[in-house]
């Protein structure tokens, strides 16, 4: 399901919205929740999702609207392990364009090996915000390093490594 490899497990209609049960490529439970009113997403509805989280079992979330965000939802879902996607996100696959190069989040024993290799902390990579959307279309959080790989003509593949950093 998707650049993130979501596996769809259970999905539900409610009043005014729907949701998606997942599990991720690590095996990990998450709660998608998609609205599709213009309407304003706040605190009432975070608190909503994190009961809907509990009951489900899941430590992770995602809210999709066309609509907004107050800034105390994004407060406090930025707390609670939520995820809000903008209405301003694309709703193409970004990577099929021949300028965005292919991104990856790296895996612990990549993260470890280069880490060693190079022998830098995660902070000393070049950064990547959390805000960027190739960054938010693999899902990737603060703390993260992401692996990118570009074509080049004289290399062939041209692999580098940024570090998501909050922004």
């Amino acid at each position: 399901m998707g650049l993130r490899g979501y596996k769809l497990v259970k999905r539900r209609e409610h009043k005014g919205a729907t949701s998606f049960l997942v599990k991720t490529a690590e095996d990990k439970k998450e709660l998608i929740w998609c609205l599709p009113t213009q309407g304003t997403v706040g605190v009432q509805f975070i608190n909503q999702l994190r009961k809907a989280m509990k009951d489900a079992d899941v430590e992770r979330a995602i809210i999709i609207t066309g609509g907004r965000y107050t800034q105390a939802a994004k407060t406090h879902s930025r707390r609670r392990g939520i995820e809000l996607i903008p209405r301003i996100f694309p709703s193409f696959n970004i990577y099929e364009h021949v300028l965005v190069p292919k991104h990856e989040i790296a895996t612990s024993e990549e993260r470890a090996k280069l880490l060693s290799e190079y022998r830098v902390q995660p902070f000393q990579l070049p950064r990547l915000k959390a805000s960027d959307p190739a960054v938010k279309a693999i899902g990737a959080k603060p703390g993260d390093i992401v692996k990118v790989t570009r074509d080049s003509p004289s290399a062939g593949k041209y692999v580098s490594y940024r570090y998501v950093v909050e922004g």
